[in-house]
């Protein structure tokens, strides 16, 4: 392979550096400390007035077979008219076709209670954003069954649950990476203010299962999703959002689990996600793919990341992409990210980092520049059972990742490389689709981390067991790696 430098964990070329900490790394760890401390002190769910207005009132039926959406809307209309309140629905298992959000409005579904999705396409009016997003523009989204725009103070709680009934046999489609006809979001909320959602669970999306763009102040706390009926199934996608915490959730999905994206062309930034679990068959974890804007002060702590267990539902396999992906390749700066104290089980490639020039934008847009990945955080990993893939961290020729800290890594793989795996060519593919499994997905020269077009990129306390004798050395350095460090030496060609 050409420009390749193999480098074993304990038989490198080394030159003793000084302090063990980069300049920038203390200072970013304390400034996403205090955001995390801040969110939690001052971002606090909406106070819902205690008006109720039951469902009923406007003659629904929960009998799992009268189509209710009429009479459901009827309901949201009063509650938000009136100055808001609890639109409850306490009775049984309610049928509905699009709902609109109103402000001021809680849905709240009482245990043993349920919305269900219709089953039939016609209950899913369009509805266009006012604001066209490069997800309009590329994916043609038009419907969703809970849908709001330019609302505030809105949310779900249960302890119910949503069943959006979306399986293939009722929703028939392709996975791709471009429109979705006639498969219906689950919620889609665009350009809105004080989300929350706690305390509920939400399955069987016919496409994502939710999707907020342009929002403020959301808070999800113990939400468990489960997401397999369908392809495209992600389990949540926040879009450009800002003040974010997401507590205590469970998200089981086919695809992406928890997904940060920018086609809302707005900044995410200010994030907390903690204590909670994403199993997937894609990326448990994923800033990407539609990364048009810019992502920074984002903390997530205590995860549980990787495939799903075997005893638990899975629709495609029970092997993930990623753990986690950190990606940009429409022009977004990804930067001042911390990821600590994290499980990663389950993962054909556990930690993943991209820079791409795919350049996706809406139409007319003047081309996107190369975008930035930096001041990436990941400490405290561990877990077992990962897969031959190995971890990834590539830039390209003229977008390289710089400023990575990886430190007290320890992560076990599957092993079983072959030396054939060492020489082989890995695509660049600038402008392909950024998931881990698009490169090598059998084997990367490197059973622990393949590095190429990034620098500065330091490990400390990085050990990473094959469980199977594997050919391959822990470390390899492809094209353009520069100033890589193990525990203060630089790893040298």
């Amino acid at each position: 392979m050409k420009s390749l430098v193999i480098l074993a964990l304990l038989t490198c070329h080394a030159i003793a550096l000084g302090e063990e900490a980069v300049g920038w790394e203390n200072p970013l760890r304390e400034k996403l400390t205090k955001m995390a401390a801040d969110l939690t002190a001052n971002l606090k769910p909406w106070n819902v007035p205690s008006r109720r207005f039951e469902v009923e009132s406007h003659f629904a039926v929960a009998d799992g077979v009268t189509v209710n959406t009429t009479a459901i809307q009827k309901t949201i209309d009063e509650c938000s008219a009136a100055g808001g309140g609890v639109v409850l629905f306490s009775k049984g298992a309610y049928v509905t076709g699009t709902l609109l959000l109103k402000s001021g409005v809680m849905l709240e579904i009482c245990e043993n209670s349920s919305i269900l999705g219709s089953t039939d396409l016609v209950d899913y009016p369009d509805h266009i954003a006012s604001r066209q997003t490069v997800m309009d523009t590329h994916m043609k989204v038009k419907q969703s069954l809970i849908h709001a725009e330019g609302v505030e103070r809105v949310g779900l709680r249960g302890p119910g649950r949503i069943n959006f009934r979306g399986e293939k046999s009722n929703f028939p489609g392709k996975q791709t990476i471009g429109e979705t006809p006639g498969r219906p979001f689950g919620m889609r909320l665009i350009d809105s203010k004080k989300i929350v959602v706690e305390n509920i669970t939400l399955t069987n999306s016919a496409c994502w299962m939710q999707n907020y763009l342009n929002c403020e102040d959301l808070i999800f706390h113990k939400m468990t999703v489960n997401n397999h009926a369908n392809y495209n199934n992600d389990g949540i996608d926040i879009d450009g959002c800002r003040r974010v915490i997401l507590r205590d959730c469970k998200i089981n999905s086919e695809d992406d689990a928890f997904c940060l994206k920018g086609a809302s062309l707005r900044p995410t930034e200010d994030l907390l996600v903690e204590n909670s679990t994403f199993y997937s068959t894609c990326n448990a974890f994923k800033i990407g793919t539609d990364t048009q804007g810019d992502f920074r002060r984002i903390f997530i702590r205590n995860l549980k990341l990787g495939g799903i267990p075997k005893e638990m539902e899975s629709s495609a396999g029970h092997q993930a992409s990623s753990g986690i992906t950190l990606a940009t390749v429409d022009g977004g700066t990804v930067e001042d990210i911390l990821i600590s104290d994290a499980v990663i089980e389950g993962a054909r490639c556990p930690v993943f980092l991209r820079v791409g020039s795919r350049g996706r934008l809406m139409p007319g847009m003047p081309a996107a520049p190369i975008g930035l990945l930096r001041r990436i955080l990941i400490e405290n990993i561990s877990g077992i059972g990962n897969l031959r893939q190995g971890s990834f961290i590539s830039g390209i020729k003229h977008g390289t990742i710089e400023d990575v800290v990886i430190r007290n890594y320890k992560v076990g793989m599957e092993g079983g490389g072959t030396s054939e795996m060492m020489q082989a060519s890995v695509a660049e593919s600038e402008k392909g689709y950024p998931d881990a499994h698009q490169f090598s997905v059998k084997g990367l020269p490197a059973f622990g981390f393949y590095i190429r077009h990034a620098r500065r990129i330091d490990f400390h306390d990085a050990k990473i067991v094959s469980a199977a004798s594997d050919a391959r050395p822990a470390f390899v350095l492809g094209a353009g790696a520069q100033d890589v460090r193990l525990d203060n030496r630089l790893l040298s060609k």
